[in-house]
């Protein structure tokens, strides 16, 4: 176990990112400042003050001295990340534009642009612009060769078997989960756990190591904690270190038993029916049914089967049934073994294992 897994450090990430070892994580997911030029307090229209980001932190010179601030930390976590992994960067229109730029230039391979769109977001007071309800996300891998982690399919079962689009839509982070102290937030711009908890869904694994270098107050190693990832976070501010490790203190992991995801389609071999047919391993003349034993199917010698007047390969009978215009055939069907109904997927197991 890599003593940078599940430890917070309270340090500058452009000092402390230096010492970390090459290729020590898989998924770095990075809040940077953003550089919002704010050079004045902003007011509502009854004279009270807006609680906007008018940080130190989020303050720098010029841009010259914000662009060298973001090439300094990005190709540190180019280097401390696995071939195979991927980064996550969050911005608005005041820099994710840059952070894009310097992405390309350091080698990075573009995967998604991400838009969260915020159903709850602070309102345009002066009325000058069009209110500002979302952020972007930039998802890249390390190279245009790496082999990436995407969760295709849990995504699509999160989204109600559905395709996962890129516009998500959030409200930012409120409530119960907002960081306070004495009434005012402890974090000016704290991310809902919502959000980068599809982020670790869709790109890491169980077991899988992820890094934050802006912690702020832990989001990111709080939801790795329950999903059963290990963290590693740096946090220059001590306020915000000091919240942020007590609030992973109060995490618990998710049982073990609960973590597993569905395995990606792409990722299993494909194998024809017929060529179970071929090897023996299914006879012609066996009956397939559907899970309630009313659909009865027999097998032909070439691997097609044939239900009354349909007849075709396992996937595009299936959908005739179902009525739908394609139905995946190893999921609905099942034959007879010993007097127990068996998915047929399990003969493709079975011939994976013997190969």
């Amino acid at each position: 176990m890599s003593k940078y897994f599940n430890k917070i450090l309270n340090g500058d990430c452009l000092k402390e990112l230096k010492k970390i070892p090459d290729k020590t994580f898989d998924l770095i997911f990075a809040d940077p400042p953003y550089n919002l030029q704010i050079g004045e307090s902003l007011t509502r229209p009854d004279s009270s003050k807006v609680d906007g980001v008018n940080d130190s932190w989020d303050r720098f010179n010029c841009f010259k001295d914000y662009d060298d601030f973001c090439k300094s930390w990005l190709k540190e976590c180019k280097r401390i990340l696995n071939d195979n992994g991927s980064i996550w960067v969050i911005g608005s229109y005041h820099n994710i534009f840059r952070l894009g730029y310097h992405l390309q230039n350091l080698d990075y391979w573009l995967l998604n642009d991400i838009i969260w769109r915020k159903n709850n977001p602070m309102p345009n007071f002066r009325g000058t612009r069009f209110t500002n309800a979302h952020e972007t996300l930039i998802w890249a891998s390390k190279s245009k060769k790496s082999k990436y982690t995407f969760n295709y399919q849990s995504l699509k079962c999160l989204n109600d078997d559905l395709q996962m689009r890129s516009d998500w839509t959030f409200p930012i982070c409120n409530g119960k989960e907002r960081l306070k102290k004495n009434g005012k937030k402890i974090h000016s711009t704290q991310k809902p756990e919502v959000l980068i908890h599809r982020i670790i869904l869709a790109t890491t694994n169980k077991g899988d190591s992820v890094f934050d270098p802006f912690l702020g107050t832990g989001t990111t190693a709080v939801v790795s904690k329950k999903l059963g990832r290990n963290y590693f976070g740096i946090e220059k501010n001590k306020k915000y270190f000091i919240a942020a490790r007590e609030r992973i203190d109060r995490a618990s992991k998710i049982e073990d038993d609960y973590l597993d995801t569905i395995e990606n389609n792409r990722l299993k071999p494909r194998i024809p029916f017929g060529s179970l047919v071929e090897l023996g391993i299914i006879k012609p003349g066996t009956s397939l049914t559907d899970s309630k034993k009313k659909i009865h199917a027999k097998i032909m010698v070439d691997g097609s089967i044939k239900y009354k007047k349909a007849e075709g390969s396992i996937h595009k009978v299936a959908a005739k049934i179902m009525g739908t215009e394609s139905y995946n055939g190893w999921t609905y069907w099942h034959y007879n073994i010993d007097g127990s109904s068996v998915l047929i997927d399990r003969l493709r197991q079975r011939f994976i294992a013997e190969k």
